[in-house]
């Protein structure tokens, strides 16, 4: 605060009077004490008498996860707590909606609150406003999506790897014609995702039709639409590879519109709760969110207690399970 009030030209009780928004100053003031707090990357300290009873540790970590209706996010913070609780740490969480704008206000909202560590994931297409905190060694995991711009630890899944091993699973069952419905274009996780389905065509000897790809499917209605439309072209998939478990739920729906739920295959990157009481049963492969999430917590905890290692990228696999839904053969 000292630093602060020295760029602004301002005592010290101004700058606390601007940052907690107290009446009577001016504006031009008030506009210098920001831009110098700005410049400074400074953070008002909500929880300063906290820090000073617990050595500078608030036993606090900041999770951040996708979206609150997405199973796949529960998971990942039941894991997260599994590995912190038994070390003490309460864990402050939030999901961020895949909103970029709003990824960004949480993570302000947990820095003001001085957390010890971060577990993160993301949506925004680069995360290199976390520099000013990386440098000063603030303890940053991300979980589920790999970061851009910045290095830092990250938990994912084999998006690739799961995708080629779904796409090759319909390939071995006669598919020639294999739609693939994807998440944004922007998240790592759906372009690896495409990749492995671009992977596993070309190992079978088989062409890349972009006609059968459809990304940036950001909800289940968006995805049941997106199927409808694929399965009345003049040209229909025979089998169906979704890439998320939202776009699942949408391509489920879509053929049972049609009615065709027994004659077009499908496999879900993902599983989903009841997959095995659908008729057919959900074929899929499927991470382990929660083991996910165990990991950014142990992760987290290394770097609490003074890892300074190199950041890694831990891969998580992923397994294959067949429940009829993939393994519908392609007609004659």
């Amino acid at each position: 605060m000292r630093d602060v009030a020295a760029l602004a030209r301002v005592g010290i009780k101004t700058v606390s009077r601007v940052l907690n928004n107290e009446p009577n100053v001016s504006p031009e003031t008030t506009e210098r004490v920001h831009r110098a707090a700005a410049q400074l990357h400074y953070e008002i300290n909500s929880v300063a008498g906290n820090l000073r009873r617990s050595g500078q540790s608030t036993k606090t970590v900041g999770l951040v996860v996708g979206h609150v209706a997405n199973p796949f996010s529960g998971q990942v913070h039941a894991g997260v707590e599994d590995v912190l609780y038994p070390h003490s740490y309460s864990v402050l969480a939030a999901s961020l909606d895949d909103d970029a704008e709003r990824e960004q206000r949480l993570v302000r909202e947990f820095l003001r609150r001085r957390v010890d560590g971060l577990i993160l994931t993301t949506i925004s297409a680069e995360q290199t406003y976390l520099l000013p905190e990386i440098s000063r060694g603030l303890p940053i995991v991300f979980v589920d999506r790999e970061p851009c711009g910045i290095a830092a630890d990250a938990v994912v899944g084999d998006n690739m790897g799961g995708a080629r091993e779904a796409t090759a699973h319909l390939i071995a069952h006669g598919h020639r014609r294999i739609a693939c419905l994807a998440d944004r274009e922007t998240l790592t996780t759906a372009k690896h995702r495409v990749e492995g389905y671009r992977a596993a065509l070309k190992e079978a000897g088989l062409d890349y039709d972009p006609s059968l790809v459809t990304m940036n499917l950001g909800s289940t209605n968006a995805a049941r639409a997106a199927v409808t439309a694929l399965l009345r072209s003049d040209n229909p998939p025979t089998a169906i590879f979704a890439a998320q478990n939202l776009i699942t739920i949408g391509s489920i729906h879509a053929l049972r519109d049609a009615g065709l739920q027994h004659t077009v295959a499908l496999m879900s990157f993902d599983d989903i709760a009841l997959a095995d009481a659908l008729d057919p049963g959900l074929s899929c492969v499927t991470q382990d969110p929660r083991s996910m999430g165990a990991l950014a917590g142990q992760k987290l905890l290394a770097r609490l207690a003074g890892d300074q290692d190199a950041p890694v990228t831990i891969i998580s696999p992923t397994t294959l399970i067949a429940r009829g839904s993939g393994e519908i053969k392609a007609p004659r």
